[in-house]
């Protein structure tokens, strides 16, 4: 091969490679633009924890021992294994009939621990509902139980977990709705979790602890619990009170909650973890006039209204964590 062959040999090659390289800086560049930096660390969506309301109703009742029951916690596992949170099993037995349970346990982050939890499964009855001949049938329990899923599902996909500076649990109990029924009691997945605390892998020191419980209400208020920690209170609910959230209001504004409090037996009693000494609160709607009964389906809750309780705690879980 002569010198001028080479050299044309040489030329051809380094312009192919020249194109090849200017090619991949392109698309990469084309592919950067199609990236909205702000996807790597969305905010909480109130549309998404709809669609996290919608999957659960999707698999019908979901009262403990059923299939749909068994299905929306095989979801959970999946949901939450997938958004990058190491997820833990907690399996007991309820009732006379040794009928399995599980709490669903997913955990994030490093420090000092913080804990969210809600309760999955439906009502067995919906033995509040005004038709006695509509009494004996599966309660559908979107707002009583898939709304405080949805919206924990969520944070799970969202949550900047270094900025909180913390390790998040997510606790999601079985075994919590059925409270009134005849052999069954209130809160039992969440009673079997206390009694196992030392047990637990991680999570068995929380330092705080929020439940959540029946918050996807169209017509939401939440009032800030006379019983809670008062310091923890405050300061999720000026986090509110800071966004603009005027359905969350001071237990002032509230009337005849105790009562509301007193008739619903299944409500997500904190005194579990308080009687340990751990600062606790419950974000709930005590006034959700549903509750147990037939009509307690989606289309009574609206994705502003899990939006404004899952972006208060995104808020304030980012913002350290403060406890007034």
């Amino acid at each position: 091969m002569s010198w001028l062959q080479s050299i044309r040999f040489y030329t051809i090659e380094l312009s192919l490679i020249a194109a090849l390289l200017a090619a991949i800086g392109f698309f990469g560049y084309i592919g950067y633009g199609l990236i909205d930096p702000a996807a790597a660390n969305p905010n909480f969506s109130g549309q998404q924890a709809m669609m996290h309301v919608a999957q659960q109703m999707g698999y019908g009742p979901r009262y403990t021992g059923s299939a749909g029951n068994t299905a929306t916690g095989d979801w959970l596992i999946e949901e939450l294994g997938q958004a990058g949170w190491s997820v833990y099993i907690q399996p007991f037995r309820v009732t006379t009939e040794e009928t399995p349970a599980r709490n669903i346990i997913a955990v994030r982050g490093q420090g000092p621990t913080v804990m969210l939890t809600t309760h999955y499964d439906s009502r067995l009855y919906a033995d509040l509902d005004g038709a006695a001949d509509r009494r004996t049938e599966p309660a559908p329990s979107a707002n009583e139980t898939a709304s405080g899923v949805a919206v924990l599902v969520e944070l799970a996909r969202t949550l900047a977990i270094d900025e909180t500076g913390r390790e998040i649990c997510l606790v999601f109990f079985d075994a919590g709705s059925n409270g009134g029924i005849p052999g069954w009691d209130a809160d039992m997945g969440n009673r079997y979790f206390v009694e196992q605390l030392d047990a637990l892998p991680r999570c068995g020191v929380p330092e705080l602890v929020v439940l959540v419980d029946s918050v996807g209400d169209m017509d939401q208020e939440i009032p800030r619990p006379t019983g809670a920690d008062e310091g923890l209170a405050n300061a999720i609910w000026q986090v509110a009170e800071t966004l603009g959230y005027d359905q969350w209001v001071n237990e002032s504004a509230v009337e005849d909650t105790t009562q509301s409090n007193t008739n619903n037996p299944d409500s997500i009693q904190g005194n579990y973890f308080a009687a340990l000494g751990i600062p606790t609160v419950e974000i709930r709607d005590p006034n959700y006039r549903h509750r147990g009964t037939q009509a307690d389906t989606a289309d009574k809750l609206s994705p502003e209204s899990l939006q404004r309780v899952g972006r208060t705690l995104e808020v304030w879980l980012e913002e350290g964590v403060n406890r007034n």
